[in-house]
This record gives C-alpha cells, structure tokens and sequence, in this order.
C-alpha cells in the first residue's frame, strides 16, 4: 500500500470514528434521565 493510500484510508478511519462518536453524544441528550445520573455520579466524585 502507498503511503498516500495509507494517509488516506487513515483520514477517513478518523472522520467515521468521530462521526460515530458525536452520534453517540447525540443520542444521550435524547436521554435526560441518562445524563442526570452521568452528572450525579460526576459531582459524587468531588
């Protein structure tokens, strides 16, 4: 494989992890039960 293959296939690799990561984020705004007890257990810590 070429470097430039490489970089390429590397660059996309890196959008779809961060797309399906921000997907991720998006669908537990669509909670809020679930992120009032991410923040519970967060504060819990201090």
């Amino acid at each position: 494989m070429k470097p430039a293959q490489r970089h390429r296939l590397l660059q996309i690799a890196g959008f779809v992890v961060a797309a399906v990561v921000l997907g991720g984020v998006f669908l537990m705004y669509t909670r809020p039960a679930f992120m009032v007890t991410m923040i519970d257990q967060l504060w819990a810590c201090f």
